[in-house]
């Protein structure tokens, strides 16, 4: 593996390299699924040109051009012995996509690593899962994705800090395994499919990590009784009427394997340990989703975010997992869609939303549990931001009324004030909060919260700066300090303020 790794390296195998030989055009196309301007980029024969052919493009190539960027020590040889190429007529074909990886931490500097996956294999690619080339011998269903945007969404919402052990839970091919290696001890990695688990230790290997493990088994059974300073799951979500794909059908009725994940991470979680994973729910006739969320949590004595980005009604949802499982290429594309209908209509179900969960065991004796939706753009990497979202419940729920107005306060970086009215009216109607970084929220302030964020650089106690306003205001202070705290407490929770400590 360290042969291989320097040999890909020697030819600028890389996240770098690539955009650099294929440009920005054939480079976000390739991400698409589409060969043909990458394919164009490629004709030159040298060491990157025939990588790229040979492993991301699964395309054979020459075996002397093989030789030439696989040179040394037999290497090529060892690839061919170990099953991660094959002899086909005069040149030589990968089995697997080895496909380079920003592996990307917050607070650490970029580092290059490779994922390992079954070729052909792309979540929403325009032919579906496995319709290119695949492994011989390989069922549909025990297919391994590479990187996809549920994975490098997962790995930005991450709350990244040096930790002793991290669980990636259901791992694929490792990407969740492989940010977390950079900044744990320890990393198992656990998948109910024998294949993602080889796949999780070549990416690892590959990259460079000898501390990830792995463990087969379903959900939170393959650790015991553990516990880990991280959970991370991308786990298989997606709400089907069958279980045919390992990778995305969690094999359970509705979202019960979503839930189970949450429910199942408080015996997990180390004292101030984070779980975080991505879900489907189930939008159902008569009930709040938001209940049905809360119902997830409840008892579970964990602090909990939940933010729902998107909603599909029904048949949008089964259309997109329809094509995913290249059904829409099929003679039973009618029939199956009608499957998933029935499954839904009999459930009550009308839509599905999909979101994030994020978890803490703060041991506080009353969590906080916010559910909420946001559809709206957010600024990616956002687990700092996470982070530290958690850090004001601790502060918002130790600090009272008066213990608030004690406090000193930041203006958080990057927050803007609108002021919104008639033109050439002497006063706004209404000033708006905007800040730019984060969950970029907008929040509606008077002229009371307007002043107050104004002046709040650390030095003065919110108590008095509200003194000083009620004065240039001519109100009383008494009354004012008590309007105060909902308001200040709003401000703190969504970022615009940071209590300095």
């Amino acid at each position: 593996m360290a042969e291989f790794r320097e040999a890909l390296l020697s030819a600028s195998f890389t996240a770098d390299g690539l955009l650099d030989l294929l440009g920005p055009t054939a480079y976000a196309a390739l991400a698409r699924s589409e060969a043909v301007p990458a394919l164009r980029a490629t004709r030159g024969g040298s060491p990157l040109e025939t990588l790229v052919r040979l492993f991301l493009l699964q395309r054979p190539v020459p075996a002397a051009a093989a030789a030439a960027a696989l040179p040394g020590g037999g290497l090529l040889d060892g690839l061919l012995a170990d099953g991660w190429l094959t002899a086909e007529g005069d040149g030589l074909r990968a089995t697997v996509d080895v496909r380079p990886y920003a592996d990307e931490v917050a607070g650490l500097p970029s580092a290059d690593a490779w994922v390992v996956s079954d070729l052909g294999c792309a979540v929403g690619g325009a032919g579906g899962i496995g319709s290119g080339r695949t492994a011989a011998g390989v069922e549909r269903r025990d297919l391994v994705l590479g990187v996809g945007g549920a994975s490098t969404t997962l790995a930005n919402l991450t709350v990244r800090r040096p930790v002793r052990e991290v669980l990636d839970l259901g791992s694929g091919s490792g990407v969740q395994a492989l940010h977390a290696a950079r900044h744990a001890q320890r990393v198992t990695a656990t998948d109910l499919n024998p294949r993602a688990l080889h796949f999780t230790r070549l990416t690892a290997a590959l990259s460079g990590f000898d501390q990830v493990e792995t463990a087969e088994g379903s959900l939170y059974e393959p650790v015991g009784d553990r516990r880990f300073d991280l959970i991370v799951s991308n786990p298989p979500f997606v709400i089907s009427p069958a279980g045919r794909f390992t990778y995305r059908d969690g094999g359970m009725v509705g979202d019960e394997l979503c839930r189970s994940v949450v429910r199942g991470a408080a015996a997990h979680l180390a004292p101030g340990g984070y779980c975080q994973l991505l879900a489907n729910w189930q939008h159902v006739k008569g009930e709040d989703w938001h209940d049905r969320l809360a119902g997830w949590v409840a008892g579970t004595g964990l602090d909990a975010w939940v933010v729902q980005r998107e909603v599909q009604d029904v048949a949008q949802y089964a259309e997109l997992w329809l094509r995913d499982g290249g059904d829409h290429r099929g003679e039973e594309y009618a029939a199956r869609y009608e499957e998933w209908l029935d499954g839904f209509e009999a459930a009550g179900v009308e839509g599905i939303g999909f979101g994030w969960i994020t978890l803490r065991a703060s041991g506080a004796a009353e969590p906080v549990v916010r559910i909420e939706e946001w559809p709206h753009p957010v600024e990616q990497p956002l687990g700092p931001h996470i982070e530290e979202w958690f850090a004001r419940q601790d502060f918002l729920r130790t600090h009272d009324d008066a213990g608030l107005l004690a406090a000193r306060y930041l203006l958080a970086d990057e927050v803007v004030q609108e002021q919104i009215g008639d033109p050439g009216s002497e006063d706004p109607e209404h000033v708006v909060l905007r800040h730019n970084r984060g969950m970029r929220r907008a929040t509606k302030v008077d002229t009371v919260g307007a002043g107050f964020v104004g002046v709040c650089d650390g030095t003065l106690a919110a108590g008095e700066i509200v003194d000083a306003i009620a004065q240039l205001l001519g109100e009383d202070a008494a009354q004012l300090r008590g309007r105060v705290p909902e308001s200040l407490r709003l401000l703190t929770e969504q970022g615009f303020v940071e209590p300095v400590r």
